[in-house]
């Protein structure tokens, strides 16, 4: 009876330990699968001490605010959020629509009531201040949405320019027998800047369970440049027909390099249009003062005699 009764002990300490085990299991494959998540884009801080984690914190609730402020401030036309596609083009994958929009409404009203209260308290309230807070609000408004777009232009400029090396890496990796997957895995820890940011989150993708094409479907989307597209389709149609995909990389890496020296020749026709403006309103004003200056001097002393 005693060896019964040690052994139903046993079998239910065993079967507690193995709920536990289960219960923890679950809880540490749903942290892992949410590290991942997390992961999705570039944190800088991946090193920071535990000092961060209020900074972090603070940060989340300030994150939090921005977005309630973005949704309920949403509109149309002048007011309408910057979409998220031109935020992941320009490398804000932590920002989300509403949370860019509601920066913008707290910066475009904060800015213009610190104006307004400082020429309250100086006793100096005028035109000049009201003038003032409106050239503060409007920049505050439009400034972070034309340095997100500047952003992404240069950054799609430079994921264009770098294109041409990444097929060429992909040509010889390929060609030399592995798969176009081990291929991409082994060529993007040799790119840095947007091309391999964009490559590395692409391959993180796929590690989190989606399928190649999937995830550089997902690039296209946040680098839509007639560049990423050539590649996007060569893969997909080489993955789906089943044919070597060497050659159809070497026609579109040759198809790239001619859109860059293309894109090259454009920007530089453009040049004379841009320098319209330098020179009529910097240079030629300087230019009639230097010349014009001593003959007009000249001139006022011999009526002024």
């Amino acid at each position: 009876m005693p060896l019964l009764f040690i052994l139903g002990i046993l079998l239910v300490a065993a079967t507690a330990a193995l709920l536990t085990r289960a219960i923890a299991l679950s809880r540490v494959r749903m942290a892992s699968q949410l590290r991942q998540i997390e992961s999705y884009g570039f944190n800088v801080g991946e090193d920071a001490d535990a000092s961060g984690g209020e900074h972090a914190s603070r940060a989340a609730h300030l994150n939090e605010l921005a977005a309630r402020i973005g949704r309920a401030t949403q509109g149309d036309g002048w007011f309408a959020p910057v979409t998220g596609i031109k935020l992941r083009a320009a490398g804000l994958y932590k920002l989300t629509p509403e949370m860019f929009h509601g920066y913008r409404v707290m910066l475009a009203t904060g800015l213009p009531s610190l104006i307004l209260l400082d020429g309250v308290l100086a006793g100096s309230f005028s035109f000049m201040t009201v003038l003032l807070m409106f050239l503060a609000g409007a920049l505050a408004w439009s400034g972070p949405a034309l340095v997100a777009s500047s952003r992404a232009q240069r950054r799609m400029n430079l994921v264009d320019s770098d294109l041409p090396e990444l097929i060429d890496l992909l040509i010889a990796t390929v060609e030399a027998g592995l798969g176009f997957a081990g291929s991409l895995q082994l060529v993007a820890d040799r790119f840095e800047g947007p091309l391999g940011q964009e490559l590395r989150l692409t391959l993180r993708e796929v590690n989190m369970g989606l399928s190649v094409e999937r995830a550089l479907e997902n690039m296209l989307e946040r680098c839509h440049t007639p560049s990423v597209r050539a590649f996007v389709r060569a893969i997909s149609q080489g993955e789906a027909l089943g044919v070597s995909i060497g050659t159809m990389m070497r026609n579109l890496a040759s198809e790239t390099r001619k859109r860059r020296r293309q894109n090259a020749q454009e920007k530089v026709q453009q040049a004379p249009v841009k320098m319209l403006f330098p020179l009529v309103f910097m240079i030629f004003p300087a230019l009639l003062i230097v010349l014009l200056y001593p003959a007009i001097y000249q001139v006022l002393q011999q009526l002024g005699h």
